[in-house]
């Protein structure tokens, strides 16, 4: 028997993600949603750490709409390491004149207002520990999109892997493993690697950089 095809999001939703301000290409962006609708079924809420301004949000939005449930996105909205003035991913756009700092909350408020999800989303501003280390619910998905430094993807991953429900979803972005991308995708790729090794959770499946695992055991 053929496998069922993979759920799609509606031509507008898909025109909000690709006119977005954002990194994700199209082909992570469908499995990403895929995986959000799937886990949608269990009823609980999607997480996502790593707004930036709401490319991938829109997605994961119209999943927990879908499903009836509520999207979530965390993010201090100061940009990271590599989007700061000087670096390769820095676009000025961002930079609020007032105080000469990024500041992607206001483009992320667009982003879901154009899109029609804004009723669907819950923005926690604020740094991913902090508002981890008080969080206390069960999670359908989480989505780790965050900084790519050892202590900034390490930190997600042990701040908020422990919520993703059983038969949850854990994703995982930016999974480089040559060392060449050291800056870029090095961090996120060990962390995959210790989600595996961890017993807790299974891979699903590969698209390009993003990895999708259940969790299948306890603990992380």
């Amino acid at each position: 028997m053929p496998a069922a095809p993979k759920p799609e999001p509606k031509p507008e939703i898909l025109a909000a993600f690709e006119a977005a301000k954002g990194f994700m290409p199209l082909g992570e962006g469908l499995a990403l949603y895929a995986a959000a609708v799937e886990a949608g079924r269990l009823g609980l809420p999607l997480l996502e750490v790593g707004t930036y301004c709401g490319r991938s949000a829109i997605l994961l939005a119209d999943a927990a709409r879908e499903a009836g449930v509520t999207a979530l996105t965390v993010d201090h909205h100061r940009g990271s390491e590599e989007q700061q003035p000087g670096w390769e991913y820095h676009d000025p756009e961002t930079v609020d004149p007032q105080i000469g700092l990024m500041d992607t909350l206001p483009t992320f408020r667009r982003t879901l207002h154009r899109a029609g999800l804004e009723d669907h989303v819950v923005a926690l501003v604020g740094r991913s520990p902090q508002i981890a280390a008080f969080w206390g619910s069960p999670l359908g998905v989480v989505f780790i999109d965050g900084g790519h430094t050892d202590e900034h993807a390490s930190g997600d991953y042990e701040g908020w892997a422990p919520h993703v429900a059983e038969g949850g979803l854990l994703l995982i972005h930016d999974v480089f493993p040559d060392p060449v991308d050291e800056f870029t995708g090095q961090a996120p790729y060990r962390v995959y690697l210790r989600a595996l090794a961890s017993g807790a959770f299974t891979e699903v499946s590969a698209t390009d950089s993003l990895r999708v695992l259940r969790r299948t055991g306890a603990g992380i």
